[in-house]
């Protein structure tokens, strides 16, 4: 009964899912990013390599 009791005390295990559910955020912020900005990023670096002199 003891070990029970110290088990459901313990919130260790709490601060792990909070880390967790935060990089998970960051994560999906990123990919959200990443995919709006792809196109004008697309079109930046094609210019890029358009101006680029040819060897």
């Amino acid at each position: 009964m003891r070990l029970l009791k110290a088990c459901l005390a313990d919130n260790r295990g709490a601060t792990a899912i909070e880390y967790g559910l935060i990089a998970a955020l960051v994560g999906g912020a990123i990919v959200s990013a990443l995919g709006i900005f792809s196109g004008s990023l697309q079109g930046i670096f094609n210019s890029i390599g358009n101006n680029l002199p040819a060897n």
